[in-house]
């Protein structure tokens, strides 16, 4: 039997914990709830440095094991850290990174990617944590290739996943990965979750309007363009709003913002359609007319170049959220 063992420490998230141990304990529910979920299933223990652990909230709850139990697990769940500007236990890091040494699958969620990279494990490799956290990921621990767009990155040996509710989606991958397709999408139906989001769908991150640029005009123009998202705006009307040439404007934009024109207004359409499709029964072709595109399939290319998933996938994720 497949042996999944899930960390716990203080300042943990029981969500993360809980949500890995629904999915690969789905077998210890009774009755029609985990009927015809093929056996031999997944084994889990909760394992600690310390048997008493207390979660996010206040609740204290018991792990039956130590971290020496490690030894024995073929998954190892890492979930979020409680701080990840403290230094973690060399304890914990030295039993993930035996746990990496002997062949066992480690996989975190949200900010657990820092106790794999305390621990060395993706050290040169591919990963992502939640948005939140790529920067400074990426600054403690430059020589991993910190990625902050996907819900997942699945290394082979070592998964990790962005915000908590990507931990959903990554336990799935894994179930599809080690018993199928139809499997999992089973297992989703009974959790009454979305069956598939794929791994290199990005992170829905909301993106503000740059702070203002020292350059009062260029901030100007700025301001007028947001207030003018559904009419077309070419380079030319930006630069005639700043009062400046078309080149100086340029390098002015990209002095204050680190980006071109184009590509920021770009954004901010997306941006603006996110509230639509959100909330609104506005057609897709509709809601690109009213965010400036000139047409639904160049809003479609651009979304799909932003989010990797189409307006219609975030309008059944997002609609009504």
């Amino acid at each position: 039997m497949h042996e999944v063992a899930i960390l716990a420490y203080d300042g943990m998230s029981g969500f993360e914990s809980g949500l890995a141990a629904e999915i690969f304990g789905i077998t210890e529910l009774s009755g029609r709830f985990s009927a015809d979920i093929p056996r031999p299933w997944y084994s889990i223990k909760l394992c600690a440095e310390t048997p008493d652990v207390r979660m996010i909230g206040g609740a204290t709850v018991h792990a039956g094991y130590g971290l020496s139990d490690l030894a024995t697990a073929d998954t190892v769940i890492i979930p979020s850290v409680r701080d990840v500007t403290e230094p973690l236990s060399p304890v914990l890091t030295d039993a993930i990174r035996a746990a990496h040494d002997r062949g066992a699958r480690l996989v975190s969620i949200c900010s657990g990617a820092f106790a794999l990279a305390a621990a060395g494990v993706l050290d040169g490799r591919q990963a992502t944590t939640h948005w939140i956290y790529v920067d400074l990921l990426q600054q403690k621990y430059p020589e991993i290739d910190v990625d902050p767009a996907p819900l997942y990155v699945d290394g082979g040996g070592v998964l990790t996943s962005a915000g908590c509710a990507a931990g959903l989606d990554l336990c799935l991958h894994i179930v599809r990965s080690d018993h199928g397709v139809r499997v999992a999408n089973d297992i989703a139906r009974r959790l009454v979750i979305s069956p598939h989001r794929a791994g290199g769908q990005a992170q829905y991150i909301d993106s503000p309007v740059p702070e203002p640029a020292a350059d009062g005009r260029i901030a100007a123009s700025m301001e007028w363009a947001l207030s003018h998202l559904d009419s077309p705006i070419a380079l030319d009307d930006l630069a005639s709003q700043s009062a400046l040439s078309r080149r100086t404007y340029l390098r002015q934009f990209a002095k204050a913002t680190g980006t071109t024109p184009i590509k920021w207004l770009i954004e901010q359409r997306i941006q603006a359609s996110l509230a639509l499709l959100e909330s609104s029964s506005l057609s897709i072709e509709q809601i690109a007319t009213r965010v400036g595109f000139e047409s639904a399939v160049t809003y479609r290319h651009h979304f799909v170049r932003q989010l990797h998933t189409t307006p219609s996938d975030y309008r059944n994720c997002f609609a009504g959220a």
